[in-house]
């Protein structure tokens, strides 16, 4: 708490003033915030996408990572993967808000999933798949130091993800 406050240069009453939870309260909302963006990250990669298909959203979503590291190092990861990690056996709290925050972030990788002409049925353990693969290998990329399983999950998944379109169902 500390460092935040000296990170945010604000004085500490101000801290306690708007997280009166504390820690607890403080990781919950940053998981909250983090879930929401790579929901809201799904939707830009999507749209960007030539010729759309499941694979190539697996891709783009793991060229992020890929990209990430290959920039800025190795030293980054998931924020939620790292709140399990470190909080799911102590904190009920902290693991529902993760759960929330997974959720949130499955929910439009399914849906486009669904865009693509992914039956329903399926596009829901399709996004469990995509992202525990994904998470997966941020994890190992981190461990190593190097890209490689994220670009090996991808090489896996793509046919079985494309696979999965029933061209009558294609929406985009």
């Amino acid at each position: 708490m500390r460092d935040v406050v000296a990170h945010a240069e604000a004085p500490r009453g101000s801290l306690q003033h708007y997280f009166p939870g504390g820690k607890d309260q403080l990781i919950a909302e940053a998981v909250a915030w983090a879930g929401d963006y790579s929901a809201r990250r799904v939707a830009r990669v999507a749209a960007k996408l030539e010729d759309p298909t499941p694979g190539k959203l697996f891709e783009a979503m793991a060229a992020q990572w890929r990209d990430e590291f290959t920039t800025a190092g190795f030293d980054a990861g998931c924020p939620l993967v790292a709140t399990v990690a470190d909080t799911a056996a102590t904190s009920d709290e902290l693991r529902e808000a993760v759960g929330k925050a997974f959720d949130g972030w499955q929910r439009p990788v399914a849906a486009t999933l669904e865009q693509l002409g992914v039956p329903p049925a399926r596009s829901t353990s399709l996004a469990v798949l995509m992202l525990s693969a994904l998470e997966g290998a941020i994890v190992l990329a981190r461990a190593h130091r190097d890209v490689a399983p994220l670009d090996t999950v991808v090489a896996e998944l793509r046919p079985l993800l494309d696979g999965a379109v029933d061209k009558r169902r294609r929406r985009v």
